[in-house]
């Protein structure tokens, strides 16, 4: 049977791989096609499909976060496997051969996952309210010679204003000690890895800028030991991407919307507003290009519906029956769905003076804030010492002192990349690459998200086996 390495490529797409020398040979040898993504096109959902082979109304992942009901909270970056409500491919497998062995290196959902090894970034949080770099590695064994010998995850490079390359190379590292058996565990037949470096300049600069075009040749630099690895160790390659990342120009504030008209309620802490999703009679819970927003009464739909369509930069506003047609139809989903029009995305926004702004607004803060921030990648260009104070405060961090990383712009206008609604063009959707051209069908231009869970199986040697 082959072994397979899943890769990852975050907003892979023809016009990224044509600064991709390595991975350009690897579909030029082998195979490479459009991924027919799915609504929304964003992390969680997406990669869910992959490794289900089925859509959201099916595995419940609706986004990368969404309001929790039964809690009265909007929780994005959640981590647990348990909130994916469908069989995945290693699970699939594993009841064909209970011997199969699966190691999951960076994607979500990964914390009490059944892969045989799971790595994931995890910080530590202090109980005096410091936050630093590691991650959750089982078996637990593994995390001290793992980190022994490429150091602390980078935490800092993964996410937020210094995100880089840096990290995308630990996870590669990491990778290819799995692959060599550096880590002293047994052979796995498939290995998942996660590399976001292209989420970062594209968002920041546009997929179109120069910048752009530096990310994915970095990228594919990087990523050419780890292929090489695989060719020699006989690995099948297939490489994924969850969507294309399209230029954006305008930023729509949704939940700035429903409070003017008197539907969104906050509360006050400390001369600060809070969302109160507790009272609201709605409210939008902003992931990219996709907001969910959830409407208790249904009385009040109707109303929320209007004005949502009435807003700039929205294209559609999808109820139950137009989230069927999506796929997304599943409970944790809001009563309507937003989705923007080409260039705009949805901020998650709902004060109406930045100086009412919540603190978590100015720092990097993804588990508080109630919807998605690209301005987290952003240093304040309106605050000169931004740069200084973060490195200030990474100093006292070393210390073991308490911080806070206050350098968030609230100004959305300086994201130029976007993603979350279905592509509009090849050029701006994402990929799959293989290096096995028999995994492709002869003629096939597409793939859809929902058939790569099959192609890995049939790598694998395998057939899907009625997986649920």
């Amino acid at each position: 049977m082959s072994r397979v390495l899943l890769l990852d490529v975050v907003g892979l797409t023809p016009r990224a791989l044509r600064s991709m020398p390595r991975l350009s040979a690897l579909a030029s040898s082998g195979r490479g096609v459009r991924l027919d993504t799915i609504l929304p096109a964003v992390t969680c959902s997406v990669q869910s499909t992959i490794l289900t082979g089925v859509m959201p109304k099916e595995h419940g992942i609706v986004g990368n976060g969404w309001y929790f009901r039964g809690l009265g909270d909007s929780l994005l970056w959640r981590q647990h496997n348990t909130l994916v409500t469908a069989e995945k491919v290693w699970e699939t497998a594993r009841r064909q051969d209970p011997s199969f062995r699966a190691a999951n290196m960076g994607w979500w959902y990964a914390m009490g996952a059944s892969t045989d090894i799971t790595v994931t970034p995890r910080p530590i949080y202090h109980a005096d309210g410091r936050k630093s770099p590691d991650a959750y590695v089982r078996p637990a064994e593994l995390h001290d010679r793992l980190t022994g010998a490429l150091g602390e995850f980078p935490l800092f490079q993964y996410w937020g204003p210094t995100a880089s390359i840096v990290s995308s190379k630990w996870l590669i590292d990491a990778t290819r000690g799995v692959l060599n058996n550096r880590w002293g565990q047994p052979e796995n037949d498939l290995v998942m890895t996660y590399l976001p470096h292209l989420d970062y300049d594209l968002q920041r600069f546009g997929p179109n800028a120069p910048e752009a075009d530096a990310a994915a040749a970095e990228l594919d630099r990087e990523l050419a030991p780890l292929l090489d690895d695989a060719a020699n160790g006989g690995w099948s390659v297939v490489v994924v991407s969850e969507y294309g990342i399209a230029g954006a120009s305008r930023p729509v504030d949704i939940n700035r919307a429903l409070r003017r008209e008197g539907l969104l309620e906050v509360y006050v802490q400390d001369g600060l507003e809070q969302l109160d999703p507790w009272t609201s009679r709605a409210f939008a819970v902003a992931d990219h290009q996709v907001a969910h927003i959830y409407v208790p009464d249904p009385a009040d739909v109707p109303r929320v519906a209007s004005i949502v369509k009435s807003l700039p930069g929205v294209d559609e506003v999808l109820d139950r029956e137009g989230q069927a047609r999506y796929g997304l139809d599943h409970e944790r989903a809001g009563e309507l769905v937003a989705v923007a029009e080409p260039g705009a995305w949805f901020t998650y926004y709902f004060w109406l003076d930045d100086d009412r702004a919540p603190e978590y607004a100015r720092g990097v803060d993804i588990h508080k804030k109630p919807g998605y921030d690209p301005a987290e990648l952003f240093f304040n260009p309106e605050d000169k010492l931004a740069k200084a104070k973060a490195g200030l405060n990474l100093v006292k961090k070393k210390m073991g002192l308490r911080y806070a990383m206050s350098t968030v712009p609230l100004d959305p206008t300086c994201v130029k990349g976007t993603h979350g609604r279905l592509p509009d063009s090849d050029e701006e959707a994402p990929m799959l690459l293989t290096s096995d051209p028999s995994l492709i069908a002869d003629g096939a231009t597409s793939v859809g998200a929902t058939g790569v869970k099959d192609i890995v199986l049939a790598a694998l040697g395998r057939s899907s086996g009625g997986s649920s």
